[in-house]
């Protein structure tokens, strides 16, 4: 058992790699290491502990996560270094190897890092402690403020999906989640602490329920009711989970904001069914034109990955035309990396580094065209936009409800205000709307 007076006055530094959860899930574990008497380092002091949440989507994101531990065990010699997150639960031996590395936890044992700590002596080689995919049960709610307006809160974690591509589900575990009534509890949290804004976060959030039995659409119409929360966002929800019900909840509601992220990944029927994808096509423009009907100016964000095991030139040119075809407002776009132990390795056709770049920048241009028109749908007029704090000599920025960033003037006094913005046009990079306060 961990003696807890090992722990008063030491510091801790902490770094997080990849998505909106695993700041979720960073910020759940330094609130437990504070209560434990370990203070934040301040900036520029050298901490005594180091924990290092990672990401493995790409092989890129490996490599991040490999330049960042070193740097941080260079930054803070000494100190007890942590390891946790995808990264760490796929290739554990790989990162206990890393010289400073002292632990290495999986995804079941983050939650309980405190008691990993020990007496915080470094060890002479690194101990990993994981568990099987399979065993992979718990789910913790986790929030974390991105800044002062949004919350990031976890409503659910892993995924049963096993795309031919992904391997997510290997560092995540099967689909599981907390009890509505534990949400609410930290979204009034987060309303207690001055949260305006909330975005739902989770591997697969429309998968919502399936260890509670309920559903997403209960999840949404429970947080809909919590005092104090202005806005929600739902971040990636798969297009097959988008429900018409959700949609018409969304339209309907006053905080639940008209913004929407889908998956797409292929827009060629052909390449979804080799990425075992659970939809096609058709399902997905259906899906764009019930949100248009609903709520015709509402912000809608599409993932798709290029270059992926078995696109040939046409089924890209396919997907092209598709995408261009849809009434959407921005693409994130994501070049296939290979990962060990995926089913798409088993497909023949290749596509090359310098294709799949050439792929990317199209969509990206593309993109770009799509964002810019709908913004321009919104130039003289004037919405509610919540503003974020800025420092000093630098413009505030902030969203509309359909996410449209508008640039204004900088006065402290704004920060975490929802103010009426008029949108007169594009700042100078074109990167936001720019616009006056009032009508």
């Amino acid at each position: 058992m961990t003696d807890d007076t090992v722990f008063q006055n030491k510091t801790a530094v902490y770094y997080t790699l990849g998505c909106k959860l695993n700041f979720s899930e960073t910020s759940t574990i330094g609130r437990t290491l504070r209560e434990a008497g370990i203070r934040t380092a301040r900036k520029g002091e050298q901490a005594d502990i180091c924990v290092i949440n990672t990401c493995s989507v790409t092989d890129t994101a490996d490599k991040k996560c490999r330049q960042a531990i070193h740097r941080l065990i260079r930054q803070h010699p000494g100190a007890f270094v942590v390891v946790t997150g995808c990264y760490a639960q796929l290739k554990p031996e790989e990162v206990a190897g890393m010289e400073g590395v002292d632990i290495v936890l999986g995804a079941e044992q983050k939650k309980d890092m405190l008691a990993y700590l020990g007496d915080l002596r470094k060890k002479e080689l690194g101990e990993a402690i994981t568990s099987k995919t399979h065993e992979i049960r718990s789910f913790v709610p986790s929030y974390s403020r991105g800044d002062r307006t949004r919350y990031f809160l976890k409503v659910q974690d892993g995924c049963d999906y096993y795309c031919s591509y992904c391997t997510i589900p290997f560092a995540r575990g099967h689909s599981r989640n907390g009890t509505i009534e534990s949400l609410v509890i930290q979204a009034r949290m987060a309303a207690e602490e001055g949260g305006k804004e909330i975005v739902l976060t989770g591997v697969n959030i429309g998968d919502f329920g399936r260890t509670t039995g309920e559903t997403f659409l209960d999840l949404i119409r429970a947080l809909d009711q919590v005092e104090g929360i202005e806005r929600y966002r739902i971040s990636s929800i798969e297009p097959n989970l988008l429900t018409d019900e959700i949609i018409q909840f969304v339209a309907g509601s006053q905080k639940f904001m008209p913004h929407f992220h889908i998956p797409l990944q292929a827009g060629c029927d052909e390449v979804l069914k080799l990425m075992k994808r659970r939809y096609d096509t058709a399902l997905f423009r259906k899906k764009i034109g019930t949100i248009r009907r609903t709520m015709p100016d509402a912000f809608i964000g599409v993932d798709v990955i290029v270059g992926t095991r078995g696109e040939t030139e046409d089924y890209f040119r396919q997907a092209y035309d598709f995408i261009q075809s849809l009434d959407i407002t921005q693409l994130h776009v994501f070049s296939y990396s290979e990962r060990p132990g995926t089913q798409a390795l088993k497909i023949g056709h290749q596509v090359s580094a310098d294709e799949r770049h050439a792929r990317s920048q199209k969509l990206l241009a593309l993109s770009e065209e799509k964002t810019k028109e709908f913004y321009s749908r919104f130039i003289g007029q004037t919405w509610p936009v919540l503003l974020e704090k800025a420092k000093a000599g630098s413009p505030m920025h902030g969203f509309t409800p359909q996410y449209v960033r508008v640039e204004v003037e900088n006065r402290a006094e704004w920060d975490n205000c929802i103010l009426p913005v008029r949108l007169t046009g594009f700042n100078a990079d074109s990167t936001a709307l720019a616009g006056t306060i009032g009508s």
